[in-house]
């Protein structure tokens, strides 16, 4: 049997709230170009909508980082699979996730990036889910605050399937 979802946010509602979003980065950066690092695999489809929507000059990195795995739920264990292919020093630095769960991957992540010495860092985030949070992170720019549900579309997987989806939606795992 496969697995239900149900629709939370409609792709009309993410674009609209993507578009603000980059409204906001493009007046807050304003003069200044900007290196936007992608974490995969789950950012790629809203990084790529943020970064046609951000007016500056900007350069595209990716990052990937794992504490999932094929599991619905953090390991707490983070592995770094993926790192930067340029040095970051100096450069105003807009880190793009998909989700802020339990902030341990994030965190990991960002205390990363500060130590290779950015002139900014700041996080934007597609979906916060803070009541799930175990290790306080705060996004710089969210979409949407949601329940601790787990939702999967938009990039976001439950075991890698899911992930085209244009809109986000709460599965449930049917046997």
């Amino acid at each position: 049997m496969a697995d239900r979802i149900s629709v939370m946010l409609t792709e009309e509602e993410i674009d609209a709230r993507i578009r603000q979003m980059g409204e906001e980065i493009t007046k807050d950066y304003e003069g200044k170009e900007l290196v936007l690092i992608c974490t995969l695999k789950g950012a790629v489809f809203f990084a790529c909508e943020l970064a046609k929507r951000i007016d500056l000059p900007s350069q595209m990195e990716f990052m990937r980082c794992e504490s999932y795995g094929n599991s619905d739920t953090s390991s707490g264990n983070v592995k770094l699979l993926l790192d930067l292919d340029q040095d970051i020093a100096g450069k105003h630095v807009l880190v793009i996730e998909d989700i802020v769960d339990t902030g341990r991957t994030l965190s990991y992540l960002m205390e990363k990036l500060k130590n290779r010495k950015p002139a900014s860092l700041k996080l934007a985030a597609l979906l916060d889910k803070p009541e799930r949070r175990v290790i306080d992170i705060k996004a710089d720019y969210t979409g949407f605050t949601i329940p601790d549900k787990f939702v999967v579309g938009y990039g976001l997987d439950y075991a890698q399937n899911y992930r085209q989806l244009p809109y986000i939606g709460v599965v449930e795992v049917v046997d």
